[in-house]
């Protein structure tokens, strides 16, 4: 603190800036799409708050919205937001150029002078008067180089200099110079200047104490009232400045402004700041400059020197930031899409891996209603691994039930579906890794000529090859056969899969036990990458320690049979209520979110909500259940449970078996002879069995009796 004896040189902490990434890039959109080679100067609007914080100044700060935006006239000043406490909006002047040699070129010091002179004239005129904001007034000069996304600037503040500088008379604590009763009154009057909206961002004012010490804060314009009054008087303004030995930059030109406008040569004043948005008197300032009578000043021609451009570690250079990692509209895409879920890992869920739904590789078989919504289901979640397989293309109907579809994709008898949803996700989310595979699934029920059984044993190859590449497997087709080989490969290479079925207004999610030849194994224990690799290395049959959970087959007791034949056009299409798919579908991949983060993973037995299985622990994302079915005609859900069977024609161990012995012959035998897997299952003398049976009848009461 300076004593009051002791009369030194006023110092004044610098300014400083910072710049939001926002700003940054709606100056890259103007300049690409509005300004081009134009290096006109662009009025902006920054912002600045008292001090709030003991050990950190406040910035003076450029955001998106201090730009103009593209419909508005380049010269048109950026409408300020008014009434923000948190933004007093300064005025100020952008000149962007076009390459990096015209930015070093410029002469900043006529610059600076002439947003000095602005100042000064503003002075004069009696503008600061009204709009004491303009005292702020601050330069930036920027070259944005838009390829590399790096941008070149630096900031002025103009100061117009005191000859000779002013000299400090006294500083101290304003708890210290004010009584008691003054401190309150002083506190309750700058808290409600700042609560009120048309005042709270008016940086200059004046503090007036009566001489029973009430204070009132008012506008500068009361100035003469409030001196004749008698009335104990300090020009206030809001100090960004932390340290407790010197004024912030504001200080500079209002001292000028003062000394000018009504000739004072000492100035009481006051570096108002805050503490977690209430007056701080204990931090803020009250002190006394003495200013020298300077000739001249009185004159509208003899403007004071200026000073302002801003200093980089101490050196007077310009500043230069880098955004090519954000700036890009990918990376800005993958930022913003992995925004919500990060912040699920703030408090709701700090579980959640974001690295392993990245990395994982999702199949889906089906690119219609149901393969749509799953793959933006997929996206929501992180998931940035997708391919799509589908024989199909785009039909007129098509579009209104499968988001990722328009009218133009099925123009010229129709795009390819997985093509088209290929380009559709990549312009949903540039950063997806999609791939579309254009190709039928052999089906059971569907025989096939002799001539083409090579073609279909290179689809199975193929089919069997993309589910070993990937992680999780969606079973998405329209019709049960096609269904089949799918299951019997990823239960074969123990994969994750989960299948979604619709009916007219009812669903099926579940998803697939493990395989006949397997056991539990973490396999959390190593990356998801070799996920594949730990769950086929190990081995264990249909009688091992845990019981299998079934597959999408395992309740028949008839093989899949060809279901598309002799059907009526309503039976051929999938006919649903359209709330049914987008239900079903983030069903489905919620499953998938459950599996990876449980530590049983596929090996997860099937979890009830209020399960009183003292062995069941629910996980941060809850349950996790078997099946999933719903009825929209009743509102309704139920969670089931449906354990392997040993005569399942798609997951049971005689089947994977006889696939393991064979291969492809097997296939072809069970596509071309209907009866076939239900001979190896012994589904046949089960049915026969069935057949023989007969129900005896109590004609007192026709009740059914128990066999």
């Amino acid at each position: 603190m300076v004593d009051d004896e002791k009369e030194t040189t006023l110092q004044f902490a610098p300014f400083q800036s910072a710049v939001d990434e926002g700003f940054w890039h709606r100056l890259s959109s103007l300049k690409l799409n509005k300004l081009g080679l134009n290096e006109s100067p662009i009025p902006i609007t920054g912002y600045f708050a008292p001090r709030s914080h003991r050990q950190v100044s406040n910035h003076l700060t450029l955001l998106a919205e201090s730009l103009p935006t593209e419909s508005s006239e380049q010269s048109s000043v950026p409408e300020p937001s008014r009434g923000n406490r948190n933004r007093c909006s300064v005025p100020g002047i952008l000149y962007n150029t076009n390459t990096y040699e015209g930015f070093q070129a410029l002469d900043k010091q006529s610059l600076l002078k002439a947003e000095a002179k602005k100042i000064w004239e503003d002075i004069h005129s009696g503008k600061a008067e009204e709009d004491s904001t303009i005292l702020l007034r601050f330069l930036v000069i920027s070259f944005a180089d838009l390829k590399k996304w790096s941008f070149h600037y630096w900031f002025a503040f103009p100061a117009l200099m005191l000859d000779p500088p002013a000299t400090l008379v006294t500083l101290k604590p304003a708890s210290h110079w004010f009584s008691l009763e003054e401190a309150e009154s002083v506190t309750a009057a700058c808290n409600e200047w700042r609560n009120l909206s048309s005042t709270t961002d008016i940086p200059f004012f004046l503090v007036s104490v009566d001489s029973n010490s009430i204070t009132t804060v008012r506008r500068l314009i009361d100035f003469e009232d409030c001196q004749s009054n008698g009335h104990k008087v300090l020009f206030g303004f809001y100090d960004p400045c932390h340290l407790p030995n010197n004024p912030g930059w504001p200080l500079r030109n209002f001292l000028l402004y003062i000394h000018v406008r009504w000739g004072l040569e000492k100035v009481p004043f006051l570096c108002y700041r805050e503490n977690r948005g209430f007056a701080d008197l204990g931090q803020s300032l009250v002190g006394e400059a003495l200013i020298s009578n300077s000739q001249g000043w009185k004159n509208n021609h003899n403007m004071p020197n200026a000073v302002g451009w801003e200093s980089t570690r101490g050196r007077k250079v310009p500043r230069f930031i880098s955004l090519a990692n954000t700036m890009d509209p990918t990376r800005l895409a993958i930022s913003a899409a992995d925004l919500n879920l990060k912040l699920m890992r703030w408090r709701a869920l700090p579980s959640l891996n974001l690295d392993l739904l990245s990395s994982a590789r999702c199949l889906l078989l089906g690119a219609g209603t149901l393969g749509c919504q799953v793959a933006r289901m997929l996206m929501a979640w992180g998931v940035r691994k997708i391919t799509l397989l589908d024989s199909g293309k785009v039909a007129m109907s098509n579009p209104l039930r499968q988001s990722l579809y328009t009218l133009d994709d099925c123009l010229n008898g129709g795009e390819y579906k997985v093509a088209a949803a290929v380009e559709s996700l990549k312009r949903i989310f540039p950063a997806v890794e999609a791939e579309g595979v254009v190709m039928a699934i052999p089906m059971p029920g569907h025989p096939v000529p002799f001539q083409e059984e090579n073609s279909v044993i290179e689809y199975c190859r193929r089919l069997q090859n993309l589910i070993d590449s990937h992680d999780a497997i969606f079973l998405l087709t329209d019709t049960r056969e096609s269904r089949w080989l799918p299951s019997l490969l990823c239960a074969s290479a123990n994969k994750i899969t989960i299948t979604a079925a619709l009916g007219f207004d009812s669903f099926l999610v579940m998803r697939h036990g493990a395989g006949p030849l397997s056991s539990n194994h973490d396999i959390k224990a190593e990356a998801l990458t070799d996920l594949s690799a730990q769950m086929g290395s190990v081995s264990l049959d249909d009688n091992g320690r845990r019981q299998r959970l079934g597959c999408y087959f395992c309740n028949d007791v008839v093989a899949p049979v060809d279901s598309t034949a002799n059907r009526t056009l309503d039976q051929q299409c999938t006919v649903t209520r359209p709330g049914l798919a987008p239900i079903a579908s983030s069903l489905a991949v919620e499953l998938l979110v459950g599996i990876l983060h449980h530590p049983s993973g596929i090996f997860t037995k099937a979890e009830f909500a209020n399960s009183t299985d003292s062995s069941s622990t629910e996980q941060p994302l809850g349950i996790l259940p078997h099946q999933i079915r719903g009825s929209l005609s009743q509102f309704s859900q139920m969670i089931l449970v449906g354990h392997a069977s040993t005569s399942c024609t798609a997951c049971s161990s005689i089947v994977v078996s006889e696939y393991h012995k064979r291969g492809m012959e097997f296939i072809l035998e069970a596509i071309n002879h209907p009866t076939y897997l239900e001979d190896l299952t012994g589904l046949t003398e089960l049915m026969k069995s069935a057949a023989s049976f007969e129900l005896d009848w109590d004609n007192d009461d026709d009740e059914c009796v128990e066999i």
